[in-house]
């Protein structure tokens, strides 16, 4: 499957589980802190929340659990720290991220960073990859009225880049994410996170890619 580069003016890059391997920690911090407060949640129920924003995460979890003595802001706050934690101590970029990141920059693309993840989960993860200067914009869900899968997150690093959305590629692991990108009207490519359950409806992706090195391999 090869991938017309020329076709776009900007890339823009998901964050969990497309640049970091963050998917499985997000299930360590969640279980960890959930279990804190008495919920009997596992790692195979955060599935049904990825890709969603933390406080949408955190809402939908506390709907169905009711957890009492402590707020949701409370677990909220303990997850980000748990996860700054885990990303210090096990943050390594994911196979082809730094190589495609390269390339991109050499074709002199505008590379984005759209993310349901805050802003301090941000700069705790492109300064572990060291990764800062790759992106010309990086912007989070939790500056947006709605998280994914609504599109504004991409629509926000469009408009700044001053790129016609459908001039846009987005490289996304996740149902939320592909259907956030899809709505903003642009272009994905899905590289699904491997630790989750398989999920079918990934289909809905532009284009599939087992890894970040077949991508760049199909801009060649």
């Amino acid at each position: 499957m090869k991938l017309n580069l020329e076709d776009f003016d900007a890339v823009i890059f998901d964050m969990d589980g497309v640049l970091i391997d963050s998917e499985p920690l997000w299930k360590i911090a969640m279980e960890q802190v959930f279990a804190a407060v008495g919920s009997k949640l596992t790692r195979q129920d955060f599935q049904k929340t990825v890709g969603l924003r933390l406080d949408e995460v955190i809402q939908f979890w506390h709907q169905h659990e009711g957890w009492k003595n402590v707020s949701p802001e409370e677990v909220e706050q303990q997850i980000v720290s748990k996860m700054q934690e885990l990303i210090r101590a096990n943050g390594t970029p994911l196979t082809g991220v730094v190589e495609t990141l390269n390339y991109l920059r050499s074709h002199n693309k505008k590379i984005g960073l759209a993310t349901s993840s805050y802003r301090v989960l941000i700069d705790s993860v492109l300064e572990v990859l060291d990764l800062k200067a790759s992106f010309d914009c990086t912007h989070s869900a939790e500056m947006e009225a709605y998280g994914k899968p609504h599109p504004a997150v991409y629509l926000t690093v469009a408009d700044y880049f001053k790129v016609d959305p459908r001039k846009c590629l987005v490289i996304e692991d996740s149902l939320n994410g592909i259907i956030s990108a899809k709505a903003a009207k642009m272009k994905v490519v899905c590289i699904p996170e491997k630790t989750h359950f398989p999920e079918p409806k990934l289909i809905l992706a532009d284009y599939q890619f087992e890894d970040m090195g077949l991508l760049l391999e199909s801009f060649n």
